[in-house]
């Protein structure tokens, strides 16, 4: 037997009440970006629940996605039959004797949604349940926590088979808690912080500064596979790369060394800032943690932050180096990470950087610049791509081509 569809229950959504459809209307279609790599595969959901049709797609990758969608709770794997006693009995004798091993306890847990079908619930149970004893005579039934709890749901279409139950992970679905500004570097932190706003239902927007000839084209990739990574958790992201090579060759020359990092991170939140208003997003998300580099401590980020208004969230900020790998490596970003190509947080770095930098001393320096010059036209020269979960696969497809 083949499974044609899986089921998705539903996480926090439970607690929703007005709202519920809006969040389950949105997991729908995350679900749906994500699993576009699979062009069998068919989605549809309604208040209960989320199905998947499988059309003969495999299985297994399909389930591998899933798991890293946030909304999920749970999913289930099942195998649709037609609504027939004698089809049904077959059936679960078929799914029983497959899975069952010596000293497994079992139950049936029958659901009828057609009413028109001729066993109620209580019947099915009964009904399968003598089937499952004909195939396994000395099988034992335990009603609460069993080894194999059988599901049968009787539709109106047809009759859904499952066993399984795989925990999902949970959060609330990409999106339902408005959008935020994630600026992503190329380094370890910023994609992890992304991960964490994803998982709270934050639609990220991911703002990467380039300055070439300064930073690489392999720069410019390593930041759009980090994004690519991130499009597994909730579907497609808007990946907005801004020319800075003009900011930082004038902090450069007008500055003191020891601020080169602040007036970088000042003029970057600005920027930040203006493309949030422009497209709508509510926050800031970076990938800044307290004390890793002498940057990060918390007079540096007063200073930094006093260029804006908007609320920065920094998800990373409590956890230490090894926390942030670990969590990296979860979710695949690490190797990435870690490949040598620097960003412009790196291109022009001091030995020796301000770690108590005052205000009025980075407001001095900057009176020396066209701040709202250099903003604008940076802001003005955003180049906007979209980064879906397919696009890895069509660039192998390219490639392939362009060899032949």
């Amino acid at each position: 037997m083949q499974y044609s569809e899986i089921m998705v229950r539903y996480g926090e959504l439970s607690t929703k009440g007005k709202n519920r459809m809006r969040f389950i209307n949105k997991l729908k279609r995350n679900i749906q970006d994500v699993l576009s790599i699979y062009p069998s595969v068919k989605v549809t959901a309604d208040r209960d629940r989320c199905h998947v049709f499988l059309n003969g797609q495999d299985y297994a990758p399909v389930a591998e996605s899933l798991k890293q969608i946030f909304g999920i709770q749970a999913f289930s794997p099942s195998y649709k039959v037609e609504k027939d006693v004698s089809v049904l009995k077959d059936s679960v004798q078929k799914i029983m004797t497959s899975i069952y091993q010596e000293g497994m306890t079992f139950k049936i847990t029958a659901k009828r949604s057609d009413h028109n079908f001729e066993l109620d619930s209580r019947d099915l149970n009964l009904t399968l349940g003598d089937a499952v004893f004909d195939a396994i005579p000395h099988v034992k039934v335990q009603m609460k926590n069993p080894d194999i709890n059988l599901k049968v749901e009787i539709r109106d279409e047809a009759a859904y088979l499952s066993y399984e139950n795989i925990k999902g992970a949970g959060g609330l679905p990409v999106g339902t808690s408005g959008k935020g500004m994630l600026m992503l570097s190329g380094g370890i932190d910023s994609p992890v912080a992304g991960y964490l706003a994803l998982k709270r239902g934050v639609d990220i927007e991911a703002v990467h500064f380039a300055s070439p000839p300064y930073t690489s084209p392999g720069a410019l990739k390593k930041a759009h596979d980090l994004t690519r990574k991130l499009t597994k958790f909730g579907g497609n992201i808007q990946f907005i790369e801004v020319p800075f090579t003009e900011i930082q060759e004038e902090i450069k020359d007008k500055a003191p060394e020891a601020y080169l990092m602040t007036l970088t991170r000042r003029f970057m939140m600005r920027i930040t800032d203006a493309i949030r208003e422009e497209r709508g997003g509510l926050v800031i998300v970076n990938g800044e943690s307290l004390g890793q580099v002498a940057s990060q401590t918390l007079e540096s980020m007063q200073a930094i932050n006093a260029v804006t208004t908007t609320p920065v969230i920094r998800p990373v900020i409590t956890m230490d180096k090894l926390e942030i790998i670990d969590l990296a490596q979860k979710i695949d970003t690490f190797d990435i990470s870690i490949q040598p190509f620097e960003d412009c947080c790196t291109i022009f770095a001091p030995d020796r950087p301000k770690t108590n930098p005052k205000i009025k001393n980075a407001e001095q320096y900057e009176a020396r610049m066209d701040v709202e010059g250099l903003v604008a036209r940076a802001v003005s020269g955003i180049i906007v791509t979209e980064i879906t979960p397919q696009a890895e696969q069509d660039e192998v497809s390219d490639l392939i081509e362009d060899l032949l």
